[in-house]
């Protein structure tokens, strides 16, 4: 866009429907791009002028909607009239409106939809009160479960059931028994028994009381409706009848299997759509035809088009990010070079990140607002990290995040008393300028940003870093080594970029995709402050910045096509012959499809078909949209192997779904034309900027090392061609590009493409400070003690991942119930993702036990679940893997996974009457799983299959196959983090990251001294006491001493002696507790390690219930008496009011069968239900299950 360009629509294009107008309403921010003719001139060949407006997406005193206020100011631009605000818009020159909005978004979040009820079988009433028991936030104690989207429940007195399912593994289990009048068969080939039909005239009564309440929007869905449609279509035809307005039916709606998700998506398209029909109705009022001669389409989730009376509400969550991936993947990914994108969308509260690699990439559950969509939406992660994320010093860490200073009061530089932000770090470094940065500031909003303000509370900032005083701790004191307010916003935007790279690492590496070879397309309004470095974290050497980057969602939409899916439901187990009948059903979807886009105007060669099967292996959860088209069978392999790094060749696959994505487009977008660009650009370096028409000004810009003299230049008057060299400050009208040093920047007609040329100053600045820290190991740094404490967690996250990811049974693949830790070399831990809590403080018992106990070498791999060697319950297995260098241990790394069956007295290995260890399954002080590198198979089947069957009455693994594939996923992610750790030795060196890895536990440990503290002084008193009993009467007795130092003795004297049961608890359960409770109540981010223990002495009598005899039958101990413990504990310090005190678990399966000769596996389940939660003194009410 050229911003020298005045000319207007032509004579003979006016009011001939010519300007095509594409308009992003973001929360803060609406973006309009404007297309139209224009005659060419000698100065601008061109014969299209683009014309773009940026305006706040609320202004009630100057306009009632942002959307047909930026197309007024478009229609202005264009034809050079005015168009009265007052007046309904002239639709003679406008050929199409394109719209993304987070209107639903909004709506969802600020739970502001539309009045409805859900109408579901009998017993379900509170199937998504419940939901999925998700906890995300694991150490808040003051729990708000997300509202539910409906008013009312109706019950319809209705059951049906599927014919001949049961987990049985013989095959005459499956046999299907027909030709009964109550069996029919359903959309998906199953045969479907109906146990119970309703009363239709009762359900008819049912909903006219709903309707009669004054409720006219509805949603329905019934068991099993996926397949078995007709007692939703019943519902829906009375409904309709009665007079609703809005009628959801999740079996049209969301035709696939999980009745939780797809209650979710048709309660929010009910709550949702009647809001997006009266926004768009509202919309269409402010134009003199409405859209009659028009054509208005609105984005979807899913990075495609939708007629505006198509559009719905559950198609619209993320309407807005799905055009910024549409932008970047058609103006930067070439398919003849193939080099993959990273899209960066950094705004004002997050940045959302994205993939490109060819093809969009879609998931089919996502979770809003705590609403589970089961609907196709393009995979965006979003991390709170945006301009306004907040900065704060914490418990000695530098915290960017999570909340967010907003559009008001804003940071602290936009004149409102806001707090420090992101963008106040860049202003103060110069990398913001405030001299050319919009003066709309201040009580008559024409002031410049505030430096002096930034400057103030950053210098504040500071006296609180350089003293320590958030500590507590001295030894966290940085006095000698002082740290400018320069310095410490540089750090603070390190850590912000560490935090912004966390979730690129999860959609690249811990996909199988290697994150150096891709390039990174940067937009939003702050990402080209931040893109060099980021991209220089992640290895990337090439970024793309195009010319309308602050507005590319709405560039986006223009590039974008329309979409129309088709899909259904399937049970098929994959095979030549299925494969012949499923053809044919992915022709019928595909004629419908066709169908419907016909109607909208589309011609069968602007349509074309993608067909996809969703496919799994038989015993997993995790299916994967394959491609039709070849081989489907190896396609699935492929992709199953890329995504989760293994296959199963003796596993049926079972087909779910068939979906058809029908795409129609009006015009060939043509992809890549950057590179060609590049490829025949005449090059010309800006030697001396000064001397260019683009020059504005020579500033000072902080850079690692100090300051540095950078040039500012304008992007419009930059030719193709022009090659800027690091440091340089590009403006745009709406955004500011950082060209870092080490780096240029291209200039190309519609991009600015910045390449890393080299790591000289910048990087010998950095090295010169590292080198500074290791020399003074002493002395903590603050910033790379933040930015280390990030990496640690981000290493024992990818462990997560990867476990997640390469494991197969449900209880980790889809429970995730597992853990994934490091430890420095005396068997402490760093750093553990907060997975499970009761593995939280537990995992360094089991290092240091076999650090004590068994000769390591490098390539080995221990396996231990006992008790007594720091195990929680024999089913969780723990894989420590130590890390050498030069013939030392440096490092651990462990992961600890719950496998559902290890054999024992019942399926499942949580037998609720064992009164014996070897009745809970199989057992380890401590194995070599790898010995010098090789698997050690033949010990590993003998543990788990023979030595449990060898006692009376108990089997050994009853699925052996599955928890033989998980365990090798624990080394496979233990073998990842002992990769990263390499790779983080290799950046920062071995000395430096291990005297870091003690500075982190220091931290923690400062902060748990200063709560204990703060204990005792609201206490009054150092002495704490409290005590609660178990359902058979024993008692958990705790004394806690608090000394003045903040060091505290946790005496469980008086506890009752262990059971001849299962409830005992080993002692690294109640350690677990400990750590759990007081990270819980730090209340503010706290690096959960070692540390936290440091001051607390832990007093358990011997032979007691948290201390029990190594025979002792633990399994309870682990999931009833760890919950008990934790209401003693918060008892004790008068937090909270006890819970339910119990997990709950339900557990069941079958033993290995045989028949016929041919012997079938057996498998177990296990599950742990949610309930309720205390209240506290803070939050008077708890929760309830």
């Amino acid at each position: 866009m050229d911003p020298t360009d005045n000319r207007l629509l032509p004579g003979a294009c006016d009011g001939k429907h010519q300007v095509r107008i594409s308009v992003d309403r973001g929360g803060t921010f609406t973006d309009c791009v404007g297309v139209f003719p224009v005659e060419p001139s000698t100065t601008n060949p061109s014969s299209e002028r683009t014309a773009v407006v940026k305006l706040l997406s609320e202004d009630p005193a100057h306009y009632p909607d942002a959307p047909r206020e930026g197309i007024r100011r478009i229609l202005e631009i264009a034809t050079g009239r005015p168009h009265p605000r007052d007046a309904p818009l002239d639709t003679s020159n406008i050929e199409s409106i394109r719209m993304g909005t987070t209107v639903a978004t909004n709506a969802l979040l600020e739970r502001k939809g539309e009045p409805c009820a859900l109408v579901v079988t009998h017993g379900f009433q509170d199937l998504l009160k419940i939901g999925n028991q998700a906890r995300p936030r694991i150490f808040d104690l003051s729990i708000s479960k997300p509202e539910v989207l409906y008013q009312q429940v109706v019950q319809i007195d209705e059951r049906v059931t599927l014919v001949g399912y049961a987990m049985d593994p013989r095959p005459s289990a499956h046999q299907q028994t027909g030709g009964s009048s109550d069996v029919v068969v359903g959309r998906s080939g199953e045969q479907v028994r109906v146990l119970k039909t309703p009363d239709w005239e009762c359900v008819r009564k049912q909903l006219q009381q709903v309707y009669d309440s004054g409720i006219r929007s509805i949603a329905v869905c019934l068991m099993h409706a996926y397949t078995f449609t007709a007692h939703e279509d019943k519902v829906g035809d009375i409904a309709s009848s009665i007079g609703f307005t809005h009628i959801t039916l999740s079996s049209r709606l969301s035709p696939m299997i999980k009745i939780v998700p797809r209650a979710h998506s048709a309660t929010a398209d009910a709550y949702l759509t009647p809001g997006i029909r009266r926004y768009v109705d509202g919309f269409a009022s402010g134009f003199d035809a409405g859209f009659r001669d028009i054509r208005v389409d609105f984005m979807q989730s899913d990075g495609g088009l939708t007629p505006v009376d198509h559009f719905s509400g559950l198609r619209a969550i993320l309407s807005g990010p799905a055009a910024g991936v549409v932008g970047y993947s058609v103006t930067s990914y070439c398919a003849s070079r193939q080099v993959p994108l990273v899209g960066f969308d950094m705004g004002g509260t997050s940045t959302d990140v994205s993939r490109f690699g060819g093809e969009f990439e879609h998931v089919f559950e996502t979770t809003t607002a705590g609403v589970t969509i089961q609907a196709p939406q393009l995979d965006i992660n979003t991390v709170a990290a945006g301009g306004g994320s907040r900065l704060f010093f914490r418990n000695g860490l530098m915290v960017v995040g999570p909340e967010s200073a907003g559009a008001f009061p804003g940071p602290a530089c936009y004149r409102n008393g806001g707090p420090l932000c992101i963008t106040d770090a860049n202003l103060l470094l110069g990398r913001l300028r405030a001299e050319h940065f919009p003066h709309i500031f201040g009580p008559n909003e024409n002031q410049p940003l505030d430096i002096d303000t930034t400057r103030s509370l950053f210098a504040e900032l500071a006296n609180e870093i350089n003293g320590g005083a958030s500590t507590g701790n001295k030894s966290l004191d940085t006095a000698g080594q002082e740290k400018s307010v320069e310095e410490i916003a540089l750090g603070f935007l390190q850590v912000a970029n560490e935090t912004m790279c966390r979730p690129i690492r999860t959609l690249t590496e811990a996909r199988g995709h290697d994150v150096q070879k891709h390039a990174l397309a940067c937009f939003g309004g702050a990402g080209g402050q931040h893109a060099c470095a980021v991209a220089a974290n992640l290895g990337i050497r090439r970024v793309f910045v195009h010319r309308l980057a602050s507005v590319l969602s709405a560039v986006g939409l223009g590039l974008s096509e329309v979409v129309h899916e088709e899909q259904s439901p399937s049970a098929a187990v994959w095979s030549t012959a299925a494969n012949q009948a499923l053809s044919v059903r992915l022709d019928e979807l595909s004629t419908a499809a066709r169908k419907k886009l016909a109607s909208q105007g589309f011609s069968d060669p602007q349509i074309r078909l993608q067909k996809y099967l969703n496919m799994r292996y038989d015993g997993t959860d995790t299916a994967l949209m394959v491609p039709c088209g070849g081989d489907c069978l190896a396609r699935f392999e492929s992709m199953h192997q890329q995504e989760f790094g293994f296959v199963l060749k003796d596993r049926r696959i079972i087909v779910d779904d068939l979906r058809v994505r029908a795409v129609g487009s009006l015009a060939e977008a043509k992809l890549g034309q950057v590179y060609d660009e590049l490829d025949v650009l005449p090059r010309r370096r800006l030697q001396d900027p000064q001397v260019h028409p683009a020059f504005v000004d020579s500033v000072s810009v902080y850079f690692q090392g100090g300051y540095r003299k950078t040039a500012v230049l304008k992007l419009g008057a930059l030719q193709p061609g022009d090659v800027v060299l690091g440091p340089t400050i590009v403006l745009d009208r709406n955004s500011t590009v950082l060209v870092e040093p080490d780096w240029e920047a291209t200039v190309t007609s519609s991009q600015l493409v910045l390449d890393r040329v080299s790591a000289t100053a910048g990087a010998a600045a950095a090295a010169a400070q590292t080198d500074s820290i290791r020399r003074s190991p002493t002395k903590v740094d603050p910033i790379y003690l933040s930015v280390l404490a990030n990496r640690f967690m981000s290493i024992a996250e990818q462990m997560g991942r990867t476990l997640e990811k390469t494991s197969v049974s449900t209880n980790i693949k889809e429970r995730l119930d597992f853990s994934c830790a490091l430890f420095d070399q005396h068997g402490n831990l760093v750093a553990n993702a907060p997975h499970i809590p009761v593995h939280l403080g537990s995992m360094s018992h089991a290092v240091k036990f076999q650090l004590q106990r068994i000769n390591l070498r490098e390539g080995d791999v221990i396996l231990v679940n006992h008790p007594q060697a720091g195990g929680t319950h024999l089913p969780d297995i723990t894989l420590i893997s130590p890390v050498f260098r030069e013939g030392r241990i440096i490092f651990f790394v462990a992961s600890r996974g719950h496998h559902a069956d290890i054999g024992g007295i019942l399926p499942g290995s949580m037998p609720p009457n064992s009164r014996e260890l070897f009745q809970e399954g199989a057992s380890s002080m401590g194995m070599k799983i790898v010995d010098g590198g090789e698997f050690q198979e033949a010990n590993v089947r003998h543990m788990l299959v023979d030595e449990p069957a060898q006692y009376p009455g108990c089997s050994g693994t009853r699925n052996y196959r599955d928890v033989l594939s998980d365990l090798k996923a624990q080394i496979a992610a233990n073998h990842r983090g002992i990769a990263l750790l390499s790779q983080l030795c290799a950046e920062y060196g071995l000395e430096m990251v291990q005297e870091y890895m003690g500075h982190i536990q220091d931290t923690a440990e400062a902060a748990v001294r200063a709560l204990l503290k703060e204990t005792r002084k609201r206490h009054g008193t150092g002495q704490l006491k409290g005590h609660d009993f178990m359902d058979d009467g024993s008692k958990i007795n705790l004394c806690v001493d608090i000394g003045d130092d903040g060091s505290a003795q946790f005496d469980f004297t008086g506890t009752s002696p262990e059971v001849y049961g299962n409830t005992n608890a080993p002692p690294s359960v109640t350690h677990s507790a400990i750590i759990y409770c007081l990270r819980c109540m730090v209340q503010s981010d706290l690096p959960l390690n070692q540390g936290c223990l440091a001051p607390v002495k832990v007093v358990i009598p011997e032979y007691s219930l948290l201390s029990p005899s190594p025979n002792a039958a633990v399994v309870g101990g682990n999931v009833l008496t760890s919950q008990r413990l934790c209401d003693v504990i918060l008892m004790a310090f008068g937090i909270a009011a006890a819970s339910q005190g119990c997990m709950n678990n339900l557990t069941f399966g079958i033993p290995a069968i045989e028949e016929d000769g041919v012997r079938y596996e057996g498998w177990g389940y296990y599950e742990t239900i949610a309930g309720g939660h205390g209240g506290g003194r803070d939050w008077p009410r708890g929760q309830d299950g």
